[in-house]
């Protein structure tokens, strides 16, 4: 392959140079900020021989490249005068103002997703409990864990308080004070009082602000605004003590007196909105929304929806997750339809991997990568099923009871149970007959993958010619690639592997080899065993963005390594302060030169421990 040549074409194909405004590297991907994404062809590059996926997220162009991103990089380099640096924009903003709010919003929800959904489906186990008599709603033990189920929900303001203020660079803590004065038991029992207090004469509205959103995300910005002020004009000697200080003084007054009615009003009329509009034509909303999900989730405008959704839960119900679910059961079908109907062994393990995660838990973006944007021609059967079934949903009326992801075993979180099974079973059942009737490939695709397939048959019946063991470079949990919250390396584009949440801060080699690439951040390593296994070892998800903080490389690149060396020490603490993941993906990145990548079957690992075994 001609890097050179790629390198031009990617240039090409993003608009040429005077519309990238910012290009960094990490790991796998080329990270471009563009003045205008709609100038970029997205379908020829994902056509490129060379070029694994091509994702946006998050304000960014992304291109995945694999193992020889830094490669591609540097020719990039060469051929342009970019070098990374920021540009001001040439043909408008780098990125619209609603594109940063969905952005701030989707940061902010992210770390929490995971208590959220696992707090949902609690509150769904509980739901069967006492409905099938096994637990009584006046029982110690119902108490004990709803309130397990109900925290997250009714601290949220706490929570986002700590996320926004992550994103937005204040102080999280302080943050997190001013989302937890709007619960203090003193301020919550002025209502026992009346619905009015006062501030230094100024009249107060009280309101319970458990388990909204609006009134923080509108409170925390300006405390963000206000931090950097407080900043700049407070001498650094006193600001540890001092620009805390003022900023609750200021903020928290504000909060109830201005920005939390109005938040709460906002999020009122939202959810008056949706409800009225689901009440007039149920139908026509619930298809909108069941045919537009899978297509919000790609362009991570779906975040937007959560405060609506839990801002709606308040009151008790919500339609907008009941309808959306329907878009989640199509794919199910679409997963169970190619799986079905391929012949071909690594699409098919592909779709019965994106499967589970879906079915158990909702997580739909390894199917949506991995399948939907791979065959292009299973778009509208998604579109057709998700509408159907969102349309039925809303004429009979389901609601969300709690939060929580639509699955197979979240059924219990949406009333009528019976219906939303019923209604998401026709959902799957269309996509899954959509699929087995008119197939799943192009036609031109399908001709290439026969001829293939006749090529390397005769290759199956070669015999073993050897094994390689790949130790385990961490401590910790391990998980398969499909629970990783990033959709390159969940759907494995850039290879087969495992993953591990490390509960040490230390990464040794796994082999005897040479130390390929190590990337000046410290968060990504890349070693080619003795054998000629390709490893990469990236430590977090989006770590690139911490350039290199809290990480400490002991090797560089060229370095020969023996099993057991140190690579890289880092501080998982601070890392999830920053609001990043440190769940580590171990892909074998040559994955196409092995019959198998085999990882080990334990739920916990120590280092040197056996991880993979790949197999020729």
């Amino acid at each position: 392959m001609s890097y050179n040549k790629l390198a031009k074409d990617i240039v090409e194909l993003v608009g040429e140079e005077e519309n990238i405004n910012s290009l960094v590297h990490c790991a796998t991907r080329l990270r471009f900020k563009l003045n205008d994404s709609s100038k970029a062809d997205k379908e020829a590059l994902q056509n490129l021989d060379g070029i694994l996926s091509v994702v946006e997220s998050g304000g960014q162009f992304q291109v995945v490249v694999g193992s020889h991103v830094p490669e591609v990089y540097k020719e990039i380099n060469k051929i342009t005068n970019i070098e990374g640096a920021d540009k001001a924009p040439t043909t408008g903003p780098k990125q619209g103002i609603g594109a940063q709010i969905f952005e701030v919003v989707s940061r902010s929800f992210s770390p929490l997703i995971g208590a959220l959904a696992g707090a949902g489906m609690l509150k769904a186990v509980l739901t069967v409990l006492t409905m099938t008599g096994l637990l009584s709603e006046t029982s110690g033990t119902y108490f004990i864990l709803s309130a397990a189920g109900n925290a997250v929900f009714y601290f949220l303001p706490i929570f986002l308080g700590i996320t926004i203020s992550t994103k937005l660079g204040a102080n999280p803590y302080v943050g997190g004070t001013i989302g937890a004065a709007l619960l203090e038991p003193n301020f919550t029992g002025l209502m026992a009082t009346g619905d009015v207090s006062s501030f230094i004469g100024i009249p107060v509205v009280l309101m319970d602000y458990s388990s909204t959103v609006f009134p923080v995300f509108i409170a925390i910005t300006i405390y963000a605004l206000l931090d950097k002020f407080l900043k700049k004009v407070i001498h650094k000697d006193i600001q540890m003590f001092l620009v805390p200080m003022l900023s609750l003084m200021i903020i928290v007054p504000l909060a109830v007196i201005v920005f939390g009615p109005i938040g709460v009003y906002v999020g009122d009329w939202i959810g008056a909105g949706i409800n009225f509009l689901s009440d007039k034509s149920g139908w026509l909303a619930g298809a909108v929304m069941g045919a537009g999900w899978t297509f919000l989730t790609v362009l991570g405008l779906h975040w937007g929806l959560v405060p609506i959704i839990l801002e709606n839960l308040t009151s008790g119900s919500d339609p907008l997750l009941a309808m959306v679910a329907a878009s989640v059961f199509a794919q199910m079908g679409l997963a169970i339809g190619i799986f079905i109907k391929s012949k071909d062994k690594n699409i098919k393990s592909l779709a019965g991997s994106t499967f589970l995660p879906a079915a158990l838990s909702g997580v739909t973006e390894p199917i949506i990568y991995g399948l939907l944007l791979r065959f292009k021609r299973t778009i509208p059967y998604i579109i057709i099923a998700g509408a159907v079934g969102g349309a039925i949903t809303g004429i009979v009326g389901i609601n969300a009871k709690s939060f929580a992801f639509a699955a197979i075993l979240t059924a219990p979180a949406f009333s009528p149970i019976g219906s939303f099974l019923i209604v998401n079973f026709i959902a799957l059942a269309i996509a899954l007959v959509l699929v087995l009737v008119f197939g799943y490939e192009d036609k031109k695709k399908k001709e290439e993958a026969t001829t293939e397939s006749v090529v390397t048959e005769e290759p199956k019946a070669q015999p073993l010619l050897k094994q390689e063991v790949i130790l385990s470079p961490l401590t910790g949990d391990v998980l398969p690639l499909s629970k990783v919250d990033d959709a390159v390396f969940a759907s494995e584009a850039m290879g087969k592997g495992i993953a591990i949440e490390p509960t040490v801060g230390k990464a040794i080699s796994p082999v005897n080899g040479t130390v390929s690439t190590i990337f000046p951040t410290g968060h990504a390593v890349g070693i080619t065993s003795t054998d000629g296994a390709e490893i990469l070892i990236h430590i977090g998800i989006n770590t690139v963005q911490l350039n290199g903080q809290y990480y400490t490389p002991a090797v560089k690149q060229g370095d020969v390594v023996k099993q057991g060396d140190l690579l890289v020490e880092f501080d998982i603490e601070k890392i999830k302060e920053a609001g990043y993941p440190v769940t580590t993906p171990v892909i074998i990145t040559n994955t196409s030169d092995y019959s198998e990548v085999a990882g080990t079957s334990e739920e916990q690992i120590v280092q040197s421990e056996k991880l993979l075994t790949v197999i020729v």
